[in-house]
C-alpha cells in the first residue's frame, strides 16, 4: 500500500483549517491547532502562498485562503446552488440589455466573479470567473457592503483606494452611497473603478432572505446612459433578474 506524503497531509490540514472558523489565522494558531512547529508550519504557508492558495495580510500578518484555490474550482462552482440557479436568468438579462453580466459573492475583502456571460456581439471579450473585483468601487461590491454586515465590515477595514477620480473613498461618502443603494434596490458604478465603463447591480438573497450574492450588467458609459441618468429599462432588468434568482433560491417576492 503507498504511503501518504505527509507535506501533502499537512498542507491539506492546513487549508481546511483556515477554511473554517476564523476567516484570518496567524501563525501561532494554525501550528498549535495542527501540532506543527512554527518553523514547518510557515514553510508550508510559504509555499502555499507562493502557489496563490492561501494569501498574507500585510497589516496584520495573519493568513487566508486564496483566491487561486476558487479559480481551480470552476468545476465546484457549476454545481453551485447559486450560480446553476442564476444560469437561465444570467444568459436572458445577456440577451435584453445587450451587455456583459457578472455574478458576484464576497471573498476575503472583495467580490469574487464565480459566472460571467459575455456580451451577445461578436467583439472579444476575456472570462473573467475567478477575478476579484473591489467592494467599495464597483456596483456590485456596493450591493454586497450594503447588504451584507459582513461585506460591510470588510469594505470599511480594507484600503479604499482611489480607481479613478471619481471612486468614493471616505468612510461617510461610502456610507452614504450604501443608504442610497438600500433605498432604492440596486447599486451603480459609472467610471468609479474603469474609465468609461458603467455597471449596475441588485442584490441576491436566499430563503432565509439572507444576501449571498449580487448580480449586474458592465458596459461602455454611453450604452448604460442616456441623458446622464442611467436607462431604467436597464436597471429594471437587472433588479428583475437578481429577484427571479433569489425566488428560485427560495427568497420569496421581494
Amino acid at each position: 500500500m503507498a504511503r501518504n506524503i505527509q507535506s501533502l497531509e499537512r498542507a491539506a490540514a492546513m487549508l481546511r483549517l483556515l477554511a473554517g472558523g476564523e476567516r484570518r489565522l496567524g501563525l501561532s494558531d494554525i501550528a498549535s491547532s495542527l501540532g506543527l512547529a512554527k518553523g514547518t508550519a510557515h514553510g508550508i504557508l510559504r509555499t502555499l502562498q507562493q502557489e496563490g492558495f492561501v494569501e498574507q495580510d500585510d497589516a496584520s500578518g495573519r493568513y487566508q485562503l486564496g483566491a487561486e484555490l476558487l479559480r481551480l474550482g470552476t468545476t465546484y462552482l457549476d454545481v453551485h446552488e447559486l450560480r446553476a440557479r442564476a444560469l437561465v436568468w444570467t444568459d436572458d438579462l445577456a440577451r435584453s440589455s445587450g451587455e456583459s453580466v457578472h455574478l458576484g459573492v464576497l471573498h476575503q475583502q472583495g467580490v469574487l466573479i464565480v459566472h460571467h456571460v459575455f456580451r451577445p456581439d461578436d467583439s472579444r471579450q476575456v472570462l473573467e470567473i475567478g477575478a476579484m473585483q473591489p467592494l467599495h468601487s464597483t456596483a456590485l461590491g456596493k450591493v454586497l457592503s450594503a447588504y451584507d454586515p459582513v461585506a460591510h465590515s470588510e469594505a470599511l477595514e480594507t484600503d479604499r483606494r482611489a480607481y479613478t477620480d471619481r471612486t468614493v473613498c471616505e468612510r461617510d461618502g461610502f456610507e452614504h452611497i450604501l443608504d442610497i443603494t438600500r433605498a432604492r434596490g440596486y447599486a451603480a458604478d459609472v467610471e468609479e473603478t474603469w474609465e468609461g465603463i458603467a455597471s449596475i447591480a441588485a442584490p441576491i438573497h436566499d430563503r432565509r432572505r439572507m444576501p449571498v450574492g449580487a448580480v449586474g450588467i458592465t458596459g461602455a458609459v454611453e450604452r448604460l446612459r442616456r441623458e446622464d441618468e442611467l436607462r431604467p429599462e436597464l436597471v429594471a432588468a437587472v433588479r428583475d433578474c437578481a429577484r427571479a434568482v433569489s425566488r428560485d433560491l427560495g427568497a420569496g417576492r421581494f
